[in-house]
């Protein structure tokens, strides 16, 4: 079966096929087609495309995997669908292992102890199994006797956050076109590149993005991906088994390492000499280096004063918070990665409660589109403010007239204290209704609880004010872009 159209073929070895007989290497060739058909080139190229043929005998296949950590994601993620594949390609197909067979590469020093018999995991036929096997149990002496490889090192990636699902706004367009330009060159840039920003503004995204390109674009290029709280974590196991060279090797060897959250390894004295030195050594062989945190180097406290010196010596590119355009852009292309219609008065809604973090204006969007799927219900305006009430409910500002009035004031450049004086002058007066409108629609305050902030004056005053407004935005376009912006920034 040839791959589907618009995917590139997967490239393998002469290895994946050694040995088999020519209908076995087909059957498995069409195997592979199927299965980046179905999980995609990214998913595929990152934990089955290492898949090999061991062994076949009488309806038993024997898959091979270079270390552990492929194996079980293999077993915990797609096994099933493996399987499927493989029966519907091979019709005897009885039984399933998956094993570890590292490959491996000359090194100076004693040879290295291989296993004779890899550990297998045998899995039930799939009429008896409901869901894939838990990870099986490994003696654990054994995980620690053997060094990781960078798979186990490196944390999965998310086949979500890639470039093109990145929506670009005036707030980060620093960011992403400088990890754009880093994952796209084949020179070191920047080196290192410093993202910075507040929590669910995309580094994280733009991180998983630049590691997903550089793998597609160069396999052969060697990435380490992972936190730097996970970085102390190996840090301490090398201490602890005195295996500190090869901890060494391992880091200071990749063609780029990217370490997310650097600002956990604050205070954290020996892990900070040691990256610190691994940093040296990958700039000096001019090897790329990628670091994010939640603020820049200079800000971040609890970093020794060189280390925030070397973090700033490249590019430093900071994402600012989120503007309303921007929020509504994210949701449009989450609503059309959902494949569900989301009116624009519910987006519009949630862009404008929920400004200070993406994960969480995502996080309301799914949960509103599961809440219409799994009941039945429309999305509406009304819907959105029963299913994320209490979502809404915390991220409520308490809008003050004091604001308003400031606001307003600073909007048509008179003085603050024009909202309370007596004077009727046009360009104060029409000011002075704006702000009683908006105290009306953005605050609890009574209309003469209003009136008294503005110089004592009556209900009456600011009910005026309220119809005048209301009547003028009708059939003035200007009035009514000034108050729609007036709101935006007050309610943000």
């Amino acid at each position: 079966m040839p791959p589907s159209a618009g995917i590139s073929p997967i490239p393998h070895t002469t290895d994946d096929f050694a040995g088999l007989p020519s209908a076995l290497a087909e059957c498995w060739d069409r195997v592979r087609s199927r299965l980046v058909a179905e999980v995609g080139e990214a998913a595929f190229k990152s934990w089955l495309a290492p898949l090999a043929v061991q062994d076949v005998t009488d309806g038993a296949v024997r898959l091979s995997l270079p270390t552990r950590f492929m194996r079980d994601w293999v077993a915990t993620h797609y096994v099933d669908r493996v399987r499927r594949v493989l029966g519907e390609e091979m019709p005897d197909l009885r039984s399933l292992d998956l094993v570890v067979a590292p490959k491996l590469k000359p090194v100076a020093g004693p040879a290295p102890v291989v296993r004779a018999d890899p550990v297998p995991l045998t899995l039930p036929p799939a009429a008896n199994r409901i869901e894939a096997p838990a990870r099986p149990a490994i003696r654990a002496e054994a995980v620690e006797a053997d060094p990781l490889s960078p798979d186990q090192v490196s944390v999965p990636l998310d086949p979500r956050l890639t470039f093109e699902t990145f929506v670009v706004g005036k707030p980060n367009e620093l960011a992403f076109a400088a990890a754009r330009r880093v994952a796209e060159s084949a020179a070191v840039s920047f080196n290192p590149l410093f993202l910075y920003g507040g929590v669910g503004l995309g580094k994280t995204h733009l991180m998983n993005a630049i590691a997903w390109h550089i793998r597609q674009r160069d396999p052969s290029r060697r990435v380490i991906y992972l936190s730097a709280e996970k970085f102390m974590y190996q840090f301490i196991r090398a201490l602890r088994f005195k295996d500190t060279v090869a901890f060494k090797d391992q880091f200071r060897s990749v063609d780029v390492l990217m370490i997310d959250d650097v600002q956990f390894i604050s205070g954290k004295d020996s892990t900070q000499e040691e990256f610190f030195h691994t940093f040296n050594a990958l700039v000096d062989q001019n090897r790329q280096v990628i670091v994010s945190a939640d603020k820049s180097p200079s800000d971040l406290e609890g970093l020794e004063e060189r280390l925030r010196s070397r973090l700033g010596w490249g590019l430093v590119a900071d994402i600012h918070p989120t503007t309303y355009e921007l929020r509504l852009g994210i949701l449009a292309s989450k609503a059309e990665q959902l494949g569900t219609p989301v009116p624009e008065k519910v987006m519009e809604f949630l862009a404008h409660k929920i400004a200070s973090n993406v994960r969480e204006l995502e996080g309301a969007l799914n949960r509103l589109v599961a809440h219409a799927q799994l009941v039945g219900r429309a999305i509406t305006l009304e819907t959105a403010q029963d299913v994320l009430h209490d979502l809404i409910r915390a991220h409520d500002r308490r809008v003050t007239v004091e604001e308003i009035q400031k606001r307003v004031a600073e909007h048509y450049t008179i003085r603050v204290a024009d909202m309370s004086s007596a004077r009727r002058a046009r360009q104060v007066a029409r000011p002075r209704q704006v702000a009683m409108y908006l105290s009306k629609a953005l605050t609890s305050k009574s209309l003469p609880e209003i009136g008294r902030k503005f110089g004592g004056r009556d209900h009456t005053t600011v009910m005026h004010a309220v119809r005048k407004i209301e009547e003028l935005t009708a059939t003035d376009a200007a009035l009514a872009e000034d108050i729609e912006l007036l709101r935006r920034m007050l309610e943000s």
